[in-house]
C-alpha cells in the first residue's frame, strides 16, 4: 500500500478476464498474464512502481520476471494476492 499511496504505484492484475470481472482491486487495470509479453498496455514510464496482483500471488511471481525482462525493475508482487487485499479490508471492485 505504501508503493501505491506514496509513490503512486499502478495496480496491475494478471487475472484471466473472468476472474478480474468476479472481483479486483479498486482501481486496478487488467492485464491478463497470457498478453503481458506482448501488450502495450502498460504505462510508458518503466521506472513506475507496478503492483501486480492474482488471486493468490503465484501467477504475479511469473508477471513480475516478465515484467523485469520488459525493463520495469519496479515491479512487486502483491503478497497473498487477491485474498490478502480482501483480508486487509480494501476496496474491491466487479466489472459486468
Amino acid at each position: 500500500m505504501q508503493l501505491i499511496n506514496r509513490e503512486r504505484a499502478v495496480l496491475i492484475d494478471v487475472s484471466e478476464p473472468a476472474e478480474y470481472a468476479a472481483g479486483h482491486p479498486a482501481g486496478s487495470k487488467s492485464v491478463p498474464l497470457a498478453s503481458l509479453e506482448a501488450t502495450n498496455d502498460l504505462p510508458k514510464n518503466k521506472a513506475l512502481p507496478l503492483v501486480i496482483v492474482c488471486p493468490t500471488g503465484t501467477r504475479a511471481a511469473r508477471a513480475v520476471a516478465t515484467l523485469k525482462k520488459r525493463g520495469f525493475e519496479n515491479a512487486h508482487v502483491l503478497a497473498g494476492g487477491l485474498k490478502a487485499w480482501r483480508e486487509a479490508n480494501l476496496p474491491v471492485e466487479k466489472t459486468a
